[in-house]
């Protein structure tokens, strides 16, 4: 039985990162489901989002956007709070956080361009943010309904799949990531028998973070934005519990660590 065909109940479902690229394209077509009672749309830039402005024209209450730096828990607590009051679960949760050359994050070649800064801004982002925000979210997934976490990860995070080597801080935090869900996955499962915890490799995507490196990527594996959101929650619907900790492309194969 498919992840939606599980819920006896329209589902609650909050996507952090969802101002632009996947993260907007997932609330678009998480939206266009009848079976989706409400879309919390997190972002640092929620408040100033065109595209989720032109979302909230159409769709109203059913879209709650909130502006918040998910890698500051004082804000990730207030906003569980706030959740909590609201609803009495989430069904599912997508993180879509994710840097490879921003803030002080940069994308190295070798090791004499690695830095302490880079480190720490790559691992805040891609490792530390969606950790935090499935603890501060554990009590909405605790219980025994069906429900999902999934973060976006990266292929080159894996270790076993790694043969060109660079990407220090990227590829180092992303299998930080990997390692701090999959451990969360074996906790959850304990809290609630119904659980999946995902990391998911979106394939090569048209958006800001990968715009400088497109050069050699074939067009027919260049996804748009609205694709792999697409490919995503499919791979989310055809999980099961038992699959939970697992780290998968987009086409739903599995990725070495």
């Amino acid at each position: 039985m498919t992840f939606w065909n599980t819920l006896d109940e329209p589902a609650e479902v909050l996507i952090c990162g969802a101002s632009r690229g996947i993260g907007l394209a997932l609330c678009q077509q998480l939206l266009a489901r009848p079976d989706v009672a409400r879309v919390w749309a997190l972002s640092r830039s929620a408040s100033g989002s065109p595209g989720l402005a032109a979302l909230a024209a159409g769709h109203g209450a059913r879209l709650q956007q909130r502006s918040l730096d998910a890698r500051d828990e004082v804000a990730l607590a207030a906003l569980a709070d706030e959740l909590r009051s609201q609803t009495p679960r989430l069904h599912l949760a997508i993180s879509t956080l994710g840097i490879l050359q921003q803030d002080a994050a940069l994308a190295e070649k070798s090791l004499a361009q690695l830095s302490l800064a880079s480190l720490q801004a790559s691992f805040q982002t891609n490792a530390f943010a969606p950790a935090l925000l499935l603890k501060h979210l554990l009590p909405l997934l605790r219980g025994r309904h069906p429900c999902c976490f999934a973060a976006l990860s990266a292929r080159v995070g894996s270790i076993g799949d790694n043969r060109l080597g660079g990407w220090y801080s990227y590829r180092a935090s992303k299998a930080a990531l990997n390692q701090l869900l999959h451990t969360a996955a074996i906790e959850l499962a304990r809290l609630n028998p119904q659980a999946r915890v995902l990391l998911l490799h979106p394939g090569t995507t048209d958006t800001a973070l990968s715009k400088p490196f497109q050069a050699g990527v074939p067009a027919e594996r260049l996804f748009t934005p609205g694709l792999a959101a697409s490919h995503l929650l499919e791979v989310i619907d055809r999980r099961t519990p038992a699959d939970s900790g697992s780290f998968r492309d987009w086409n739903d194969q599995a990725v070495p660590w």
